[in-house]
């Protein structure tokens, strides 16, 4: 028994970390929610009834009493009275309705609260209900936490390492693909994997076997010349910007279902395309396939921009302490102003794509200014980082005037 739950645990851990890495950020929590779900439908946890109502709430039409709260808007009563209807008409919250409106003012706590998701449910609501029926009520008084309760669910059933998406690991996709099998690169807004792959390349010692084109007017035939290449000799081709090539795209897609396990041993096909609906589909289905975003959090962002550096890396240079320390400061500036995006104008008064590349200026520049003089020379550092490699990026004034700050009080000046 012991070593069947050892099965499922791998074999969900695994499926998690394969599924995610073709996925964009905004979906991850989503795709662990539905995985829960699921393991729970297998394990006749979970009441398909109730689950039907969260996803689609209330149906029918009912009549709307008056609104008695001073605390919902008429124009939000109605549809908050109806979800609350619908909910007891369900056994588990049978007796809700009534409960609720003899005790508005101890809902209005949950309601008011900084972190309703977690807030204690009024009498014995809060030790009858399971996490899930929790959610129901969560979604009927604030659903804005909605997102947070499904993470608090994920973590309750599954663990929290079901919310912390693993990062891309490129020689772990390289090691799940086959000379029949491409790789893809599903690209976002201005994020560009070539540093990455280029790396890959590196420390495969594959620097000599490589071929790469942009993908677009009259790039088709030279691509099918170099794939035919690399099928006799064993390379690895890189076709970028899939989605402008469109017209190729079938083309491709007949390319790839010929691919022959009795070619090359070390042929492989990397791409490169932002989503579009004419990528062959059947070429998606059989290939790794890798989302290139920018992680969310701070604490995601940090471990990407770790993950991409060694001790060799980190020792490289005449004041090793100096340097580790110094770069530190950098990485926690790009996940910071990474991370400021998610918060529209707020963040930025201009959605701006930073990227790995301007991280990775920074570090070479770190290096050599620190080999180079006896004193760290702050101002320079700032300036390079916060005028010129991401400054270079900002165009509005104010946006200007704050990376300024962040750099300086992060960083040091």
């Amino acid at each position: 028994l012991e070593r069947v739950k050892n099965l499922n645990a791998y074999f969900t851990m695994s499926l998690y970390k394969n599924v995610c890495r073709s996925l964009f950020e905004r979906h991850k929590l989503l795709f662990s929610f539905l995985l829960t779900a699921k393991i729970l439908f297998g394990d006749n946890a979970l009441d398909p009834v109730e689950w039907r109502y969260f996803l689609t709430g209330p149906t029918g039409e009912i009549n709307i009493i008056p609104n008695p709260l001073t605390w919902i808007s008429d124009k939000e009563w109605s549809s908050f009275y109806r979800m609350l209807y619908g909910l007891n008409q369900l056994p588990a919250f049978e007796g809700l309705e009534k409960y609720f409106f003899e005790n508005t003012d101890l809902f209005r706590k949950v309601y008011d609260s900084v972190d309703a998701h977690t807030a204690k449910f009024p009498g014995d609501w809060d030790t009858k209900l399971n996490s899930f029926q929790k959610m129901m009520v969560i979604k009927l008084l604030r659903s804005d936490k909605i997102i947070l309760s499904m993470r608090n669910f994920v973590i309750e059933h599954l663990g929290e390492a079901f919310t912390r998406p693993p990062v891309l690991n490129l020689q772990e996709c390289f090691n799940d693909s086959t000379n029949c099998t491409p790789l893809i690169f599903i690209l976002s807004q201005g994020s560009d994997p070539k540093s990455d792959f280029d790396k890959l390349v590196e420390e495969m010692d594959m620097n000599n076997r490589v071929t790469s084109t942009s993908l677009g007017q009259g790039q088709a035939k030279k691509a099918e010349t170099m794939i035919e290449d690399a099928k006799q000799k064993g390379g690895w081709v890189l076709l970028q910007n899939c989605h402008l090539s469109i017209s190729w795209m079938p083309s491709l897609e007949v390319i790839v279902e010929n691919f022959n396990p009795d070619n090359s041993k070390d042929f492989r096909l990397w791409l490169t395309s932002m989503p579009t609906p004419d990528f062959p589909v059947s070429t998606l289905q059989n290939s790794v396939k890798m989302t290139i975003e920018p992680p969310s959090g701070l604490k995601a962002n940090l471990l990407r921009s770790y993950h991409g550096l060694d001790d060799k890396e980190l020792n490289n240079s005449n004041k090793p302490n100096t340097f580790k320390k110094l770069l530190f400061g950098f990485c926690f500036f790009h996940a910071v102003v990474q991370d400021r995006r998610k918060f529209g104008p707020v963040g930025w008064n201009i959605l701006y794509e930073f990227s790995n590349e301007d991280l990775g200026v920074c570090t070479k520049q770190l290096r050599l200014f620190i080999d180079e003089y006896e004193e760290v020379p702050y101002k320079v550092l700032n300036y390079l980082g916060a005028e010129i490699n991401y400054g270079g990026r900002v165009t509005d004034d104010k946006d200007k005037r704050l990376i300024r700050i962040i750099l300086a009080e992060l960083f040091g000046s």
